[in-house]
């Protein structure tokens, strides 16, 4: 060949290979489903109650020993080691807590918190109460 052909298919095969890899770039209609679905975070507004003393020191279902001196959390589905924010509606109040258990057993409840937690939004006082789970990032 030529030099001038090589220069031309040199030329080519960059175009070519750059044309790849900014068609790899674009996302497909599959990937932004999947972002969207990730970009998600669980919310939910409930009632929460919160662990009673007689639970200190058994075993979580995360394997942990509870303790209701620590800011944790029972849940049925978040993976164990999610952070969330629990808000008392009727206080305002928040509180941030790490999943470390499954629960509540009573189906009308979305969230059991130890007794730290029901401490620091106000819940203590009326035992259960309406209350808004964010997931945070």
């Amino acid at each position: 060949m030529q030099t001038g052909t090589i220069r031309i298919l040199t030329r080519l095969g960059r175009t070519a290979l750059l044309a790849c890899a900014l068609l790899a770039a674009v996302p497909t209609p599959a990937d932004a489903r999947r972002k969207a679905k990730a970009a998600k975070l669980y919310t939910a507004t409930g009632e929460a109650s919160y662990y009673a003393d007689k639970f200190n020191g058994r075993t979580t279902a995360s394997g942990e020993k509870f303790s209701n001196s620590k800011l944790t959390a029972a849940h049925r589905t978040l993976p164990f080691g999610t952070m969330v924010r629990v808000t008392y509606l009727k206080t305002g109040k928040s509180v941030t807590v790490r999943i470390n258990d499954r629960g509540p057993q009573k189906k009308s409840r979305i969230i059991d918190l130890s007794r730290k937690a029901a401490d620091q939004i106000g819940m203590t006082r009326d035992g259960v109460g309406q209350v808004r789970v964010e997931q945070i990032k």
